[in-house]
């Protein structure tokens, strides 16, 4: 089992001797883990268990969920359903890398632009493949679709 799984499952376990509320959520998170082990695994194998990678994306899926839910229930004046969100969020990113700094972003994104000869926003796709390759689970799309698109502005 990867190491992401085996920390999940390990803190599962612990909520769950405590009746703490967080046994929910991580539940949660170990359904999703092993729905995509099993819509990936191929032939014989009858694993449920997922690299640290495929785990990063799953969790990472998770968490963009909740926060777009909670967006959502704080435009609809729903403050209940924004709080449990947010909750759920809070547990879900605890399991993901620590997010990296604006400036830290722009220094990828610079980078990727002068490797790959980047001159107008005709290149978003590309720079946008590699820098998200490089800072997987360390950045969120949203700021680095917006580093990139000022870096390209500026050329």
């Amino acid at each position: 089992m990867s190491s992401l799984q085996e920390k999940i499952e390990s803190d599962w376990k612990d909520a769950f001797k405590l009746r703490d509320p967080k046994k929910d959520v991580l539940t949660l998170i170990r359904t999703e883990l092993k729905n995509k082990a099993i819509s990936d695994r191929s032939g014989e194998s009858h694993s449920t268990t997922l690299s640290d990678d495929k785990a990063l994306d799953v969790i990472t899926k998770m968490a963009k969920q909740r926060r777009e839910s909670a967006v959502l229930f704080k435009e609809g004046n729903r403050p209940d359903l924004e709080k449990n969100e947010l909750f759920e969020l809070a547990i879900i990113e605890s399991y993901l890398p620590v997010q990296i700094s604006d400036a830290e972003i722009n220094v990828v994104v610079n980078n990727v632009i002068t490797q790959i000869k980047a001159e107008s926003m005709q290149d978003m796709g590309k720079v946008m493949g590699m820098v998200m390759a490089k800072l997987k689970g360390k950045a969120d799309g949203g700021r680095v679709q917006s580093a990139v698109k000022n870096a390209l502005a500026q050329k």
